[in-house]
């Protein structure tokens, strides 16, 4: 089947699906939302987005800074916090209650602090997403993509090993890694295509050079749907 003719077969099976209402827009509203920085030795952050576009980064001297753009009151996005000890289970969230079809403006723009270890689960829908997530201290990184583009940057300093799960939707995803750590990568696309740079081929894995060497080691484990996937190790 033509890449091109499938991915718009899945997307308008997609929104066949989807459960839309007559959810009025409004004027653009800009909120901001933050999380103090508490004792918690490890922060589980969700991130559920149904559509829109999704910023993350690092440094912040919190434990989260927030600016969050839209136009669909019922959208205004969930921000929820527990403390439990050790552990800080952070959640955003786009209400799941309300559909919308016509022009909107749905923006998060998110920053995470750098220090605190970090598992991060994001599950997109449609739109676009921008991980920025090279300085965050990652443990585990989970993604999962609806339809359309990701752009996964993990470059920078790692100092701990730590594991990647994505699985692909409709769409195009970039992920860069850091020449520092080494790689080793399991990649199966659906249909799409699937390039490596910087990294060669052995026994069905993408990996890097110094893979033994490195005291560092990302290991990731991808699943493409229909689409392109592209790993830049330059």
């Amino acid at each position: 089947m033509n890449l091109r003719f499938a991915v718009l077969a899945v997307v308008a099976g997609c929104l066949a699906s989807c459960n839309f209402t007559n959810t009025p827009r409004g004027p653009v509203t800009h909120e901001s939302k933050s999380v103090d920085l508490d004792q918690v030795e490890l922060a589980r952050v969700g991130l559920k987005m149904s559509a829109g576009t999704l910023k993350v980064k690092g440094g912040s001297p919190k434990l989260l800074d927030a600016d969050f753009t839209y136009n669909v009151p019922a959208w205004k996005p969930e921000v929820r916090y527990d403390n439990t000890g050790a552990r800080g289970d952070l959640t955003i969230e786009q209400p799941t209650s309300s559909g919308h079809i016509g022009e909107t403006t749905y923006i998060w723009d998110l920053r995470f602090n750098d220090q605190v270890a970090t598992d991060l689960t994001a599950n997109l829908g449609a739109g676009e997403a921008d991980l920025n997530l090279g300085t965050l201290a990652l443990r585990s990184l989970e993604i999962q993509m609806g339809a359309g583009e990701m752009k996964l940057d993990l470059r920078g300093q790692p100092k701990h090993s730590y594991d990647v799960r994505i699985r692909g939707g409709v769409g195009e995803a970039t992920v860069y890694l850091p020449k520092e750590a080494g790689i080793d990568a399991d990649v199966q696309g659906g249909i799409g295509d699937i390039s490596a740079h910087g990294l060669r081929k052995q026994d069905g894995r993408y990996i890097s050079d110094n893979l033994d060497a490195a005291p560092v080691k990302i290991h990731l484990n991808i699943r493409g749907g229909i689409g392109s996937i592209t790993l830049i190790d330059e």
